[in-house]
């Protein structure tokens, strides 16, 4: 099972909170049809290294509250990550994109890249063959779930570059499953970037860097988180524990969580467990039910976010 970790979110909550102390990062917020996105711009060397992210855009978008099955709610969501990922890309009338779901298909919560590429508006053909029968504002659009390495036997990377060089896209966007630091993070978070990704770094499996400099082209990274590790488990329940003073505050257990921070924590634990528990990986019993329905959203976001003047009536008509 290959699930890639992106721990973006985290990252933006340690940076604003230090936003006032650091120079060469910018931190907005806002409030969108229901949803809480967070934007941090990584500008300078300098900050790049205390972030230990590369310098660029990243962007969470956060739905803890929003029922993305169906309605308003769904359908302002699905706007929602298309305006932010219209926000990271440039391009113009003519531009061919490229849209790579990683992932094993075989694996509900390493499922959503796939999932994703099925319901895209795939267009590249038609351009090529009909243009006179394809509407205006509709841009060229290929996609690929290229697979795993124990499936295909080649890595991801290998046939996403091979792929690349023949159709020359202007932008590469790649849409992965993420493993998260916290539990209420799962399928209710969508996080972006203009930096590309690593697929299997979440699992300790390190991959070559899916980025502009290995692939020519600008690269904007999708993600999800889907599953959990045993530490971060263990690690949000003595949080919970301390918060709600299930354990007694003149405990030395007490005292001796307290004086560290989460990261501290997490770092500890993750040291203190077996091997066999290191690789556990735990995902919600209704991962099938979450993967399809955040899988609609970011497919659509990406869909509104490469087609112009669209409506999900046109998607309906292009995926079915």
């Amino acid at each position: 099972m290959q699930i890639r970790t992106d721990l973006a979110l985290e990252r933006h909550e340690m940076l604003m909170e230090a936003a006032t102390e650091l120079s060469g990062v910018t931190v907005k917020q806002e409030e969108k049809g229901g949803a809480h996105i967070s934007r941090v711009k990584i500008e300078s060397l300098r900050a790049q290294t205390q972030m230990g992210k590369p310098i660029g855009n990243y962007i969470t978008i956060e739905f803890p509250n929003i029922n993305i099955a169906e309605g308003k709610d769904y359908e302002a969501l699905c706007y929602t990550v298309a305006q932010e990922l219209s926000a990271l890309l440039s391009l113009n009338k003519k531009s061919n994109i490229l849209v790579v779901g990683l992932g094993n298909w075989n694996i509900t919560p390493d499922s959503l890249g796939p999932k994703v590429v099925s319901r895209l508006m795939v267009t590249r053909h038609l351009l090529q063959y009909i243009p006179e029968e394809i509407d205006e504002g509709i841009r060229s659009v290929c996609a690929i779930s290229p697979g795993v390495l124990g499936i295909t036997g080649m890595e991801t990377g290998e046939v996403i570059r091979g792929v690349t060089n023949t159709i020359k896209p202007d932008a590469v966007v790649v849409v992965d499953a993420l493993a998260a630091r916290s539990m209420d993070r799962i399928s209710t978070t969508i996080q972006l970037c203009d930096t590309g990704i690593s697929p299997g770094a979440g699992v300790g499996n390190n991959r070559k860097a899916l980025d502009k400099s290995s692939l020519g082209v600008p690269v904007i990274a999708i993600g999800v988180p889907t599953v959990i590790d045993a530490a971060t488990i263990t690690t949000d329940t003595l949080q919970m524990a301390t918060d709600t003073e299930k354990i007694k505050k003149d405990s030395k257990l007490y005292e001796a969580l307290t004086q560290l921070d989460r990261d501290e924590q997490y770092r500890l634990l993750k040291e203190a467990l077996p091997e066999t528990l290191n690789g556990f990986i735990v995902t919600p019993k209704e991962v099938d039910i979450l993967i399809d329905r955040v899988a609609k959203v970011v497919a659509n976001g990406i869909n509104f976010s490469l087609h112009k003047d669209i409506t999900f009536q046109d998607i309906e008509a292009y995926t079915s």
